[in-house]
């Protein structure tokens, strides 16, 4: 009796014992979802921001973009280095160079030690 009752259990709950599911990736037996690199967010919101402040003439507040202090240091060098760019080859190349410097700038960043660096880093 004691043997069909875990049987029973064990068809009710899935095929295998305890461990099978975490194998797989979570407890429930579906895969986890992975984090996104600091440095790919950040990345990503400074391109971002870098091409909106490339068609305007003001960078903003940096709080209203979400930025960190850190972050919008590097904005405005990128966006710097892109209105160079965007006078010398064209728009085209602007933007390539604002994805190129975003990624380099806060890789840097990053591998320095990121936002907790200083008080408003």
């Amino acid at each position: 009796m004691l043997g069909l009752a875990f049987l029973m259990g064990t068809l009710a709950t899935g095929c295998g014992g305890p461990g099978h599911a975490e194998a797989k990736g979570t407890a429930s037996g579906t895969p986890s979802a992975s984090a996104t690199p600091p440095e790919d967010l950040c990345t990503r919101i400074v391109a971002h921001w870098s091409r909106e402040v490339l068609n305007s003439d003001t960078y903003g507040d940096y709080q209203s973009m979400g930025l960190s202090n850190g972050q919008y240091e590097i904005l405005r060098s990128v966006v710097d280095a892109a209105r160079t760019e965007q006078k010398r080859r064209g728009a085209e190349a602007a933007d390539e160079l604002i994805d190129r410097e975003a990624r380099a700038g806060c890789v840097e960043w990053y591998r320095s030690g990121g936002p907790g660096k200083g008080p408003w880093q």
